[in-house]
């Protein structure tokens, strides 16, 4: 009797699985599929019974993905900022890290270990017409708590914090201000769970950020003052250093900028004293004369007006001598 082959058995069986996947069209992101994204698959078996092509499909399994909670905050500051007392902006990023929309709650703090000065936080506002810069009146202030608007997937959002710099800052002091964003949903370690809370009803979970981020800005006291000194040397007709008729005063003034930073349109004058005469030409900036006149150099100079120099932006750690003489009537 003959062998039949497996071929020509009465029922000769093999399967082969499809696994088909069904995803509801949501973009990718940066923390992967978007969350309450339904992803589908129903398995498939395939045989031939009899010399009959058979087909049988299992159930569908739907599993919804999840949301994942993840946030950076980025220092947008291009490095220490020059802080001089008075009103003062930082600016950050924030960037919703996770895969489904989310809210993030801001706080800002002054209060650094090892800060040597500490400035005031006024309020945050965020960019709202998204040029980088904060323009009061227009970039909306955010009310307590600050909170940003859900931010999409991979969305990012400019935040201002402005602060007051005090009156006591010195020179070359250093402060840092830090901005904390946290997932208005909720934030913790990596992988806890808050049930129900995520996009399209599924959990909300936090990432490998705990769903809070944290970033620093740093100001960098930059004072700066002058010092303005004023001295006189006389000489008689005698050749000595008494005050008398015809006795020729030559006055110096010292202007000496003090600090790390700058001042703008620095300007010296001096009147003529009464019962003295202005000797013409006799104005100099550093040795080098200055006319009289007005307009052509940095000085000018007469009797009714007295001396003027205009000395412009100084920089901390300059000085500048200024000797004009007169002579006593």
């Amino acid at each position: 009797m003959p062998i039949r082959s497996p071929s020509h058995s009465k029922t000769a069986l093999w399967l082969s699985f499809a696994f088909a996947a069904s995803l509801v069209a949501h973009p990718a992101s940066a923390g992967g599929i978007s969350a309450g994204t339904l992803i589908e698959n129903t398995a498939t078996a395939t045989y031939e019974d009899g010399g009959t092509s058979r087909t049988v499909t299992s159930n569908t399994v739907t599993v919804r993905v999840d949301e994942l909670l993840d946030v950076t905050v980025t220092s947008l500051n291009s490095g220490p900022i020059s802080a001089a007392p008075g009103e003062l902006v930082l600016t950050y990023e924030v960037t919703n890290q996770g895969n489904g929309p989310e809210a993030f709650e801001l706080v800002a703090n002054p209060t650094i270990g090892g800060n040597e000065f500490e400035v005031t936080v006024e309020s945050l506002a965020i960019d709202s017409n998204g040029n980088g810069v904060y323009d009061p009146g227009v970039d909306a202030i955010l009310a307590s708590p600050e909170t940003t608007p859900d931010l999409a997937a991979d969305e990012t959002v400019t935040v201002f914090v402005i602060v007051t710099v005090p009156d006591t800052v010195a020179d070359e002091e250093v402060s840092d201000v830090e901005l904390t964003a946290s997932a208005v949903t909720g934030n913790g370690a990596p992988g806890t769970i808050f049930a129900g809370q995520g996009e399209g009803g599924g959990d909300a979970i936090a990432g490998t950020t705990t769903a809070s981020g944290v970033a620093v800005g740093t100001l960098v006291g930059r004072v700066t003052t002058l010092d303005l000194a004023k001295s006189v040397d006389l000489l008689d007709p005698f050749g000595g250093e008494s005050a008398v008729p015809g006795t020729l005063a030559t006055f110096t003034l010292t202007a000496s900028v003090v600090g790390s930073g700058t001042i703008d349109d620095l300007t010296i004058t001096d009147a003529i004293p009464d019962g003295t005469t202005y000797a013409a030409g006799s104005l100099l900036l550093d040795a080098a004369p200055l006319t009289d006149a007005s307009g052509d150099d940095a000085g000018e100079a007469s009797d009714t007006d007295g001396i003027s120099v205009d000395l412009g932006t100084v920089s901390g750690g300059a000085t500048h001598t200024i000797t004009f003489d007169v002579t006593i009537d």
